[in-house]
């Protein structure tokens, strides 16, 4: 049984295969179109999981978005007539309807098939039943509490479910127009981060403040009995407007989501290149502050209602590693999955499984233990992309190529013990927004100093923005404060005081790391070029950021050549090929 599971016309499209229950490929479109975040119709993602599949159209049983247009619909309808939002989101939210229905046509159309040929049968499942789908179908849990919160998706952006075996019972939801997501995207905007997706910015930044307006936050996002909660009306607007909403093949983008109101309580917002005041970082400690007091209200009453102490989390907000951190601390969970693509992309992969496991009723028998389901490239690509790429440009690089991978990572981790920045390209790229060893730029964490080299030479992004390790899982409890393994770099801990000043390249001002552990089995050749480091350094951490250069992690080795040639990196592993500046 072949299933293609799609995210499309939304934020982060993708698309996934699965094979009787197995996960063949999953990859985002925004890797192909480099376009961040790309919302519309996921073809070069689709092209790619058909040829890892080695299938055609013909093949596939049965197609599932995760977007049902029926869902909600008597709510929606009520919203309509109570709130009378503006002519241009309707109109929008129509639109958008439209392509989701037409999904068998817009296949035919986008690669050139009679409409005859596609004869999988099309399923539409429940946006956040997608996302809890897309946490537990995957987990090594054969029973867990579940949750799923983002901005919207059918009108819903908060979902709290059980799920036992193969199916998932949904016991509550948070519908429109409230929305933690929107909530948080709304003040990444008022302190001066308009993109879509900017809301990391405010996590760096909050550990620069003290959450002195925890008070004010509590006015505009009201705990409700029960799990519930509200927000504030007054102070948005996001269910008003919708005339500046993109979401049709291009990078996603809205209008501002907060009211005139928010400047009686927070006077004017920050300008987007304005300096950064304490009192703008005291706001986004707040905010972060607020989005941590309400999470731990619906996770605490998850828990009241299942009983139940693994969780599951899905949904954009998921992906807010800071929160994640402290979970165990603040909620009686003791085991916590968390799938590296949490977000819309993960969809994909969610609405497949939710049709396999739930619906189709077959058993589980896929745990996502690693994170890469992208494009590989053989040792003869990436040596044609060397000699087809070298005339004239590579003239100041010294190429080697080298046939053992122990002398490849022993030669890798003693450049980077000598401070050289490393892009390190291998084997199939990550899904979800992680690098996590495959599409990497390392250094030594050692060095204070390599978080100014990085800015400067490389990344380019904000000053109070940290880097993160990645640690052999094994030594994880000699560095951190807690010692779950976190292999998805999905979750921020405290470093030990005494090892703060070690590694303080991926220290972050309060104390703590958004810290990957590294398990042998998972990824051999990245924990062995660890494992060096440490031989070298006595130190079993690097220092890991995404390879690429404010755009989508690069995907092909054209794309990290480029990367490598434009910026001012030292040496490129390409597969086993070593090249270095000279």
């Amino acid at each position: 049984m072949i299933i293609l599971g799609l995210n499309a016309y939304h934020p982060d499209s993708s698309a996934c295969l699965v094979k009787d229950g197995k996960l063949i490929a999953a990859v985002e479109e925004e890797r192909f179109r480099r376009i961040k975040h790309w919302a519309g119709f996921p073809k070069e993602a689709i092209k790619y999981c058909l040829k890892e599949g080695g299938i055609s159209f013909e093949n596939i049983d049965f197609i599932v978005l995760n977007r049902n247009t029926k869902a909600n619909l008597h709510k929606k309808v009520l919203f309509a007539i109570k709130k009378r939002p503006g002519f241009n989101l309707i109109k929008n939210r129509i639109s958008n309807m439209a392509k989701i229905g037409s999904i068998r046509r817009t296949i035919a159309e986008e690669f050139s098939l009679p409409l005859n040929n596609i004869k999988a049968e099309i399923f539409n499942i429940e946006h956040h039943r997608a996302h809890l789908a897309s946490s537990f179908f995957v987990s090594d849990f054969d029973e867990a509490t579940l949750v799923s919160i983002d901005g919207f998706g059918d009108f819903t952006s908060c979902m709290v479910a059980q799920g036992k075996n193969n199916k998932i019972k949904v016991f509550y939801e948070v519908n429109y127009p409230y929305s933690l997501g929107i909530f948080y995207s709304a003040f990444t905007q008022f302190l001066g981060f308009p993109k879509f997706g900017d809301e990391y910015k405010v996590m760096g930044l909050s550990a620069y403040g003290k959450p002195r307006y925890l008070k004010e936050m509590e006015k505009i996002v009201i705990l409700k009995p029960k799990g519930r909660f509200e927000l504030n009306l007054e102070y948005f607007q996001h269910y008003k407007t919708g005339d500046q909403m993109q979401w049709y093949n291009t990078a996603p983008s809205f209008g501002r989501l907060y009211s005139d109101k928010l400047y009686d309580l927070f006077g004017p917002e920050r300008k987007k290149n304005q300096e950064i005041a304490s009192y703008y970082m005291d706001v986004a400690a707040s905010t972060q502050a607020m989005y941590e007091k309400a999470l731990f209200h619906i996770l605490n009453y998850a828990y009241k209602i299942t009983g139940n102490p693994n969780l599951c989390l899905a949904g954009g907000s998921a992906l807010n590693s800071l929160a994640n951190g402290k979970i165990y601390d603040n909620t009686p969970f003791n085991k916590i999955y968390i799938q590296p693509a949490a977000h819309d992309a993960g969809g994909a992969v969610g609405a497949a499984y939710y049709l396999y496991n739930h619906i189709l009723d077959k058993p589980r028998n896929f745990i996502m233990k690693s994170d890469f389901w992208g494009p590989e490239f053989s040792e003869e690509e990436i040596g044609r992309t060397l000699e087809r790429m070298n005339v004239g440009t590579l003239e100041h690089c010294r190429v080697e190529k080298i046939n053992d991978e122990e002398e490849l990572c022993r030669m890798t981790a003693r450049a980077i013990a000598k401070g050289k920045i490393v892009g390190w390209f291998q084997g199939r790229m990550e899904w979800g927004p992680r690098a996590l060893g495959n599409r990497s730029i390392l250094a030594d964490p050692r060095r204070r100093e390599m978080i100014d080299i990085l800015n400067a030479r490389i990344k380019k992004r904000e000053w109070f923005r940290p880097f993160a390790p990645s640690i052999l899982e094994e030594y994880t409890d000699e560095y951190f404060e807690k010692d779950y393994p976190a292999p998805f770099m999905i979750r921020v801990y405290p470093i030990k005081k005494e090892k703060q000043s070690v590694i303080p390249a991926v220290t972050h001002i309060d104390g703590t790391g958004r810290l990957q552990t590294v398990n042998r089995n998972d990824n051999p050749l990245y924990w062995k070029l660890i494992n060096e480091f440490k031989n070298l350094t006595g130190v079993p951490v690097l220092l890991n950021t995404s390879f690429n250069e404010n755009e989508p992690i690069v995907c092909t080795p054209e794309e990290a050549l480029d990367c490598f040639l434009r910026t001012k990196m030292d040496i490129l592993v390409l597969g086993n090929f070593i090249l270095e500046r000279q």
